[in-house]
């Protein structure tokens, strides 16, 4: 495999991105942030908090600290008293909510995005004014975990905590506890209950499956346990391969959902960021090589591509939007693969906090 190189700035991948190319999507995604930070799917249609951060990662990626630190400001400014903040907002003036909802999984990530920034910044000062909202943040999900460690995956907007959990979700959430652990560490002021919560939730993830929904016809349910650091090693290896001709389409991409025959550009990247995990780069380059198809002139990517039509029509784009988090997973895959430090401490894992898996000594010894 052919290591990337840092051209101009930005992360190149032969075969992927060139530098030009590299240019031209993140000013593409530079362009759609609006001058208040925020990062809508694109302009005029909505912003979901989770999307927003793996946008503001990958401009962090590729060294536009400043725009990244916007993104995560207009965070702190909109955060629900809770520490929560809804699952929609409309790309407007007024930023209306439209979806009450609060989605924990959502209002997890903030921990995963500002530490990703800090390591690449190495600014203490910004780590300093985002920890009020990231601890609001992390102790409003974790008033959503369950007795088997599951995360509930909702709040609604009178309030009812749902408590069935969605692996995809929780997984996400365990990435982020371990991220919101760093960041305790780094400010020297541990938490103790964010070190078990995160240890059950792991465990959770690796041994027990029966305590979330049923969604295993996803494929984020297929890699995201390996993505958010909870299954890593063989295990995670085996679990890859097991359902890899289920949802890998050779030289298009990864479908969504089975059995649809829809491919998307941001499962394809989030498999290729769990391959590289796992130490599997030349399967994460050739995803990544697969998917470009997916490019559109301006630098940004579609979203999917539906290679057989139902009813007899021609494969196509769909839906036809150009969305900032597939092209910002694309960068973030890249960056991985690049070996850009910041990226891959947070989605490698091997510096991160653990948790205090139950049974532990250590964690009977804190009992």
């Amino acid at each position: 495999m052919t290591a990337p190189d840092r051209v101009a700035g930005h992360l190149v991948l032969p075969g992927v991105l060139t530098a030009d190319q590299a240019a031209r999507t993140v000013a593409s995604l530079r362009a759609a942030q609006r001058p208040d930070g925020a990062i809508p799917w694109f302009r005029g249609h909505h912003l979901d908090p989770w999307d927003h951060i793996e946008a503001a990662m990958a401009l962090d990626a590729a060294g536009e600290h400043g725009a990244a630190a916007r993104a995560y400001e207009w965070l702190a400014r909109h955060q629900n008293a809770d520490g929560s903040w809804c699952a929609a907002y409309h790309d407007g003036a007024h930023d209306q909510v439209t979806d009450q909802g609060r989605e924990t999984n959502f209002c997890a990530y903030i921990a995963v995005g500002v530490w990703h920034h800090h390591l690449a910044t190495g600014d203490d000062a910004f780590l300093d004014r985002m920890w009020p909202a990231l601890y609001a943040a992390v102790e409003f999900v974790l008033r959503h975990q369950q007795p088997g460690g599951q995360i509930g995956w909702r709040s609604e907007p009178d309030g009812r905590v749902t408590a069935d959990a969605l692996l995809t979700g929780s997984s996400s959430v365990h990435q982020a506890l371990r991220c919101a652990l760093a960041v305790a560490e780094a400010r020297g002021e541990p938490q103790p209950d964010w070190e078990l919560a995160a240890g059950a939730l792991g465990h959770a993830v690796r041994r027990h499956p029966e305590r979330f929904l049923d969604k295993d016809r996803y494929s984020m349910d297929w890699y995201y346990p390996v993505l958010g650091g909870a299954v890593t090693g063989q295990e995670a290896r085996e679990r890859i391969d097991a359902r890899w001709e289920e949802f890998v389409v050779p030289g298009l991409g990864v479908r969504c959902v089975l059995p649809n025959p829809w491919v998307t550009g941001g499962e394809s990247c989030e498999l290729a960021l769990a391959l590289w995990a796992i130490g599997d780069a030349d399967r994460a380059l050739g995803i990544l090589k697969s998917i470009g198809h997916l490019r559109a002139e301006g630098g940004m990517y579609w979203t999917g591509y539906v290679f057989e039509g139902s009813d007899g029509s021609e494969p196509a784009v769909w839906p036809e939007e150009l969305t900032t988090w597939t092209a910002g997973s694309l960068l973030l895959a890249v960056a991985a693969l690049g070996g850009e430090r910041a990226t891959t401490a947070v989605f490698g894992g091997a510096g991160l906090p653990r948790g205090l898996e139950p049974g532990c000594a250590e964690c009977e010894a804190r009992a």
